[in-house]
């Protein structure tokens, strides 16, 4: 039984703590927006650039394939994506391999340029709300953090599996 001052029901989480969470979420998703349209790039620009330099940093190629399926767009869409931001200047696409037909994507020094101004702003005011936390503390942070991302994707792929999948607007 739980007991009354505690938020949380019971078997579940503390209902402050997830409001919490959807709290920086929404707040987040606010700087992406604010951030990439004062830049004239859409969310998703932002997030295939995002996904290139998460697997580009771990060694891995990027085709226009793997952001389709991290991005969940349709092949369509992701020519459209692939377009713009190459348009933009933000990556070059590279034949790869011996046929030449599969084309490997690449952020460019303009992008690294574009993505740091856009994002330094809420770097540095993370960082001075972090200073105030002891490395034992950050180390409790990011092990939560990570906890949550992990079960954000189980629940993502159990709703997936079962067909509950939310609508796009």
């Amino acid at each position: 039984m739980s007991d009354a001052s505690d938020p949380r029901p019971e078997g579940g989480a503390p209902q402050d703590l997830v409001r919490l969470l959807q709290d920086f979420t929404l707040e987040a998703n606010h700087y992406v927006d604010a951030a990439g349209g004062k830049n004239d790039m859409h969310r998703t620009d932002l997030n295939a650039l995002a996904v290139i330099m998460r697997h580009s940093a771990a060694g891995r190629v990027v085709t226009p394939g793997v952001l389709r399926s991290e991005l969940r767009l349709s092949s369509p869409a992701t020519t459209a994506l692939v377009d713009r931001l190459h348009a933009s200047g933000h990556v070059t696409r590279d034949r790869l391999g011996t046929d030449r037909r599969q084309v490997q994507l690449h952020m460019t020094p303009k992008a690294y340029r574009d993505g740091s101004a856009m994002f330094m702003p809420l770097a540095m005011r993370m960082g001075q709300a972090m200073s105030g936390y002891s490395d034992a503390e950050l180390d409790v942070v990011r092990r939560f953090m990570a906890d949550m991302i992990e079960a954000t994707i189980a629940a993502r792929t159990e709703t997936a599996e079962n067909g509950n999948q939310p609508h796009s607007a």
